[in-house]
Formats: structure tokens, sequence, C-alpha cells
């Protein structure tokens, strides 16, 4: 196993993640008043991001986990979706809130979204604590966004390389 060496300074602190979840949270609860909303985090990356931004939500909201392998150990993604973990919430007549990690390539939140608007969800929308564009290859509009960045191999708060760095409070880039 490599040993990676961290930089010193985050390219996202945990004060700066902190602050713009409780920001999303608070526009999101204002979007869906009223509501019935799911919040469906991608495991394992957006755990984090969706245990913190629930809490920041001021609605009553069913949270639960589906999981998506395109990546597996690698920083490339395959090219290849698949849903391995369905939610175990009725989403019949819910709008639900696909919560993701990182939307890169745009590939899997694309999928994501067709897979669950075909069903019988109410509205399907997206939020993704980083939206990094550099490297889209599928068109794909994110809802809520925490932070726009373009560059690097990120890792920390959820986020990871080869399943290790998830537990880092703040945001590091690994190039």
């Amino acid at each position: 196993m490599v040993n990676l060496q961290l930089p010193d300074t985050p390219v996202l602190s945990t004060e700066q993640i902190r602050q713009r979840v409780f920001e999303l949270g608070q526009h999101i609860s204002q979007e869906f008043r009223g509501r019935h909303l799911v919040l469906l985090g991608v495991l394992n990356g957006a755990f984090i991001f969706t245990a913190d931004l629930c809490r920041a939500i001021d609605l009553d909201v069913e949270i639960d986990f589906i999981r998506v392998v395109s990546y597996g150990k690698s920083s490339v993604s395959s090219g290849s979706i698949r849903l391995i973990k369905e939610p175990d919430i009725d989403l019949a007549g819910k709008d639900v809130l696909l919560v993701e990690d990182i939307v890169d390539t745009g590939n899997t939140m694309a999928w994501l979204k067709q897979h669950f608007s075909a069903g019988k969800t109410g509205r399907v929308h997206t939020c993704t604590l980083i939206d990094k564009k550099e490297r889209r290859m599928t068109p794909v509009d994110v809802d809520f966004v925490g932070f726009d960045l373009d560059r690097g191999f990120l890792v920390g708060y959820g986020l990871d390389y080869a399943e290790r760095y998830r537990n880092l409070k703040a945001i590091y880039s690994l190039d």
C-alpha cells in the first residue's frame, strides 16, 4: 500500500465545510418546506456529508443510503455504473434529494437521476459537496452545490483514495 504525503494546508478547511453545509441545509429547508423529502446518500463517499447535511436541514426528512459502484479501488472511473444497494424506503410520490460527495465526470449523478426519475418518485433533485467540472464527460446540472472546485484528486470528509483518508476532517488534494 502506498503511503501518500498530505499537504499541510487543506483545500477546504473544517470551518469552511461546516459553514457551507449549514448554508446548504438552510437553502434546502426553504426549497422543500411543506413537501415530503427523502435524502438518499450515495455510499461510501457521501456518508459524512449526508449526516452533517441532514442535521442542518430544518425539516422532517427521511434518510436512506444507496450504493453505486463505478470507481472500485482506482482513482479513475471504470465507466460502468451499477446500483448495488437500493433504498429501503418506499420513494413513491416523495421528493428525492440525491446526496453525493463529489460530482466529477457526471456519469454517476446523471445515471442516478435518470434511474430514480424513471420510478414512482416525486421529483428528483441533486446535491453535492463538490462540483468538479474539469473531467465532466456527461452533462448534469446539480441543484445544490457546496463548492465548485477545478483541480486535484481530493480526499477527506468522506472522499477517499482506495478507501483511505475518508476520516480527515478537512479536504486535501493529493496532487
